[in-house]
C-alpha cells in the first residue's frame, strides 16, 4: 500500500530561455484579431534566433506533484500513460530514479505528450503542446488491484469524465481519501454534472476563474462562490489567486493567506502543481505527527498546509523547471523565510 498516488498526465517539457520575446500589450486591436487577453509575446517575423541550450525536463501533474510527495519520504505510485517511444522510456527511467514507482500504461503506436515552453525575462511563459496519448487512459488499462493508498492526487487533464468515475468509484471503495484538482474539461461542465465527484474529494483546489465558471457565479462574489461549493463539498476548498493570495474553506470558516515574497521570477510553471501538493504534504505530515506549526487547534492542519503549499509554490518559480525547486521538510522548516504567512479569517 502507498502512502499517495498521483493521477494523471506526464509530458517531456523542453525550456527555451526565450530572452528574444517582446510583451506587447494592445488589448482593443489584439482583442479585435483574436488574442482575448490583450497581451501578446512576439519575435520578428522571418529571422533566425540564436537561443541558449534548452534543458529538457520531466512535467505534467502526476509528475510534478509525485515529486513533492517522494522527496518528502511518502511511498508514492504514479498513473499515467506514455507513448512506447524515447520520450516514453526516458520518462519511465526518471520516475523510478525519483523513487516514484510508476503504475504506468504503454501505449503502442502513439506518442508521448510534449511541451515546449519560451520563457521571457520575467519568468513568463509560453507552452507549445503537443498532448500525444496524454490522458487518453481506457478503464480496461488500469491497474485497479495496485490503486491502494492513504491518499489519491488526481490532475485528470484530458482523461475522459467515464474513465474518472470508476477511478473514484474504485478509491472510495478502499477508502481512500482524495485531492482532486480539476481539468478545464471537467470544470466546463459546471459543478451539478460534477457533483457525484466534488462530493467524495476531501480537498479541491482550483483557482479563482476556474472557481467562477464551475460554479457560474461572478468572479469577483468570492464569499457567494464558496457559500455554492461548499454545498457540494464535504471537505476542504482551496481557491488560489496568484499574487492575491488564496482561500481556504472547511465549510465552516473561510480564511485568507497571503504568499511569500519570492526572491526572483524565473519560472512560473509548475507552481500550481507544487502548491497543490504542498497543500496535501502538510496535512500527511499533520496526520503523522510531523511538521511544525504556531497555529491553534483545529486549525493547525489546514494552516499548516497552506504555509507548506505558499512556500513550495514560491520556491518552485524561483527555479527553472516544475519541480527543481520543490521542498524537503527539512528545507522548509530550516529556512526562517517559510516561517510566518499571514493568514486571516475572512468572509
Amino acid at each position: 500500500m502507498y502512502d499517495i498516488i498521483t493521477i494523471g498526465t506526464v509530458t517531456a517539457d523542453t525550456f527555451i530561455k526565450a530572452d528574444f520575446l517582446k510583451t506587447v500589450k494592445d488589448r482593443k486591436h489584439l482583442e479585435k484579431i483574436g488574442f482575448k487577453t490583450g497581451v501578446v509575446q512576439c519575435f520578428p517575423f522571418g529571422s533566425k534566433i540564436k537561443i541558449k541550450e534548452p534543458l529538457v525536463s520531466i512535467g505534467g501533474g502526476a509528475h510534478n506533484t509525485a515529486v513533492t510527495f517522494s522527496k518528502n519520504g511518502l511511498k508514492t505510485a504514479s498513473l499515467f500513460n506514455v507513448g512506447d517511444d524515447y520520450f516514453g522510456k526516458i520518462i519511465l527511467k526518471e520516475m523510478e530514479r525519483k523513487n516514484i514507482i510508476p503504475l504506468a500504461i504503454i501505449d503502442k503506436g502513439k506518442s508521448t505528450g510534449n511541451s515546449f515552453i519560451l520563457l521571457d525575462k520575467s519568468g513568463e511563459r509560453t507552452i507549445l503542446v503537443s498532448r500525444g496519448c496524454s490522458g487518453e487512459i481506457e478503464g480496461k488499462e488500469i491497474p485497479f488491484k495496485k490503486l491502494l493508498a492513504g491518499w489519491a492526487y488526481i490532475v485528470p487533464g484530458s482523461i475522459p469524465l467515464n474513465v474518472i468515475n470508476k477511478i473514484f468509484l474504485h478509491l472510495v471503495e478502499q477508502g481512500t481519501k482524495i485531492a482532486l484538482n480539476p481539468s478545464k474539461d471537467l470544470i466546463e461542465l459546471g459543478v451539478e454534472k460534477i457533483k457525484h465527484l466534488l462530493n467524495k474529494c476531501d480537498v479541491i483546489f482550483v483557482n479563482k476563474e476556474e472557481a467562477s465558471c464551475l460554479t457560474g457565479i461572478s468572479y469577483n462574489k468570492t464569499k457567494e462562490i464558496f457559500k455554492k461549493l461548499d454545498k457540494y463539498i464535504k471537505g476542504i476548498v482551496v481557491m488560489t489567486d496568484g499574487k492575491n493570495g488564496s482561500w481556504v474553506s472547511d465549510g465552516k470558516n473561510v480564511y485568507k493567506s497571503g504568499i511569500f515574497k519570492e526572491k526572483k521570477v524565473v519560472d512560473r510553471t509548475g507552481a500550481g502543481d507544487a502548491f497543490g501538493s504542498g497543500f496535501i504534504l502538510g496535512l500527511v505530515e499533520r496526520e503523522k505527527g510531523k511538521g511544525k506549526s504556531s497555529y491553534p487547534l483545529p486549525l493547525t492542519a489546514t494552516l499548516y498546509s497552506l504555509r507548506r503549499a505558499n512556500a513550495n509554490a514560491t520556491s518552485v518559480i524561483e527555479h527553472i523547471g516544475a519541480t527543481e525547486g520543490i521542498l524537503s521538510r527539512k528545507e522548509f522548516e530550516r529556512d526562517k523565510r517559510w516561517k510566518n504567512l499571514k493568514i486571516v479569517d475572512s468572509i
